[in-house]
């Protein structure tokens, strides 16, 4: 006998957690959040560098605009309220030679425009007030920018979930999607839910689980792997809080930086790696199916003629330590080999289109009782309060909740 929901989530990360901590507001209102892993925020929440983003990159009008600044704030609020670790320390945007000036220009200009109030540009001796070992010609100071433990977040999400009457199943993984008299009906590895409708918050598996419920995402999910390094204790008094490089328009990939943690310790990183598994965390991890379905792709074969340079040197710095540092060193001169040691992975869902374009937005595709979340790049995790009520809005007025 299955269990009866209004709304089923798909996906216990913090995007399908803050969609179904949306939904419970509305009482009355039964949900369920299926996730496939046996814990929530097991894949590209649990692994992200924990930035609470300003909104400094976005542009304005875009939906990653809207979202990142009105989420920015909520989360630094739903922080507060709830005693999760934060911390709002700020960030600086550091230009390490002319060329990057007037990207540095933009970045200043989509921040005010983005309402960044408190930014200030730096000379390069003022630079040092801030992060003494950081190198550049001139820089910006971001003020909003913090950091933050988003797999706490998620779980304060599941128990706002949990305290209103829905329910939170992990190793969940939904096998099969069918109607059922009006209703639809999700074969899971927990026995069968019915629902009234359906959000799908699947993250790297989100454009399979479009297909598994009949719908063509129109997109296919392309996994790029973010590998770290970590300061050795003694060296992390070379970063004070958090300093990146002017990033690279033509890419939706910040560049390697420098981030304090909320629990304490410094990372570094991340590259951007094309993976060979969809939950690729080595350089070894491999699977046939998900290789084979990127290889069969003809966009994925579009952006590969486009950037086939770039990914040259990211495979390079994967496998070359020498070359990871020295592009770090590009922020902080003084930076050795011996002053990193690996540290951990992350994977992102990269949504392509099949025009080998690297879909830069949020991407959601509204069918008969469901919305598909098929892109949800950072500031995914910032603006997940946001973009959470976003969605119960649209299942509102699309499924009558």
């Amino acid at each position: 006998m299955s269990s009866t929901f209004d709304v089923a989530i798909i996906g216990g990360g913090i995007v399908g957690a803050a969609t179904g901590m949306a939904l419970v507001k509305q009482p009355g209102v039964r949900v369920v959040i299926l996730e496939a892993e046996p814990e929530l925020a097991a894949h590209q929440t649990g692994h992200n560098s924990g930035v609470i983003h300003s909104g400094l990159y976005y542009k304005p009008g875009s939906l990653k605009a809207a979202n990142c600044v009105q989420g920015r704030e909520a989360m630094y609020r739903f922080c507060e309220e709830h005693g999760i670790a934060h911390d709002r320390c700020g960030k600086l945007v550091v230009a390490t030679e002319p060329s990057h000036l007037p990207a540095l220009d933009e970045l200043e200009r989509r921040g005010r425009a983005n309402g960044l109030a408190g930014l200030r540009r730096l000379r390069a001796e003022e630079l040092r007030e801030y992060e003494p070992a950081a190198a550049g010609i001139a820089g910006m100071l971001v003020p909003q920018t913090g950091i933050v433990d988003y797999t706490a977040v998620t779980q304060a999400f599941a128990r706002i979930v949990a305290g209103a009457g829905g329910e939170v199943w992990t190793s969940a993984r939904v096998a099969r999607v069918k109607r059922n008299n009006g209703a639809l009906v999700l074969e899971t590895a927990r026995g069968p839910v019915e629902a009234r409708a359906l959000i799908n918050c699947a993250g790297l598996q989100s454009d399979r689980v479009a297909r598994l419920c009949g719908v063509e995402p129109g997109v296919k999910i392309v996994p790029f792997r973010g590998e770290y390094y970590e300061l050795v204790p003694e060296r992390q008094s070379l970063v004070r809080n958090l300093i990146y490089p002017v990033p690279d328009p033509r890419f939706p990939f910040l560049g390697v930086h420098f981030t304090r943690m909320i629990a304490g310790g410094v990372e570094a990183g991340p590259n951007a790696v094309l993976a060979f598994k969809r939950e690729g965390y080595t350089r070894t991890s491999f699977s046939a199916r998900d290789a084979a379905e990127m290889f069969a792709y003809f966009g994925f074969w579009r952006m590969a003629a486009k950037y086939w340079p770039m990914a040259i040197g990211e495979w390079h710095r994967s496998f070359s330590k020498r070359a990871f540092v020295k592009a770090l060193q590009g922020l902080i001169p003084e930076l050795r080999d011996e002053d990193v040691h690996p540290s951990g992975a992350g994977v992102r869902a990269q949504a392509l289109d099949p025009h080998g374009a690297l879909l830069d937005d949020f991407r959601i595709v509204e069918a008969e009782r469901m919305v598909h979340v098929l892109n949800a790049p950072s500031p995914a995790a910032t603006a997940s309060i946001s973009i959470g009520e976003a969605i119960a809005g649209m299942a509102r007025r699309r499924f009558g909740i």
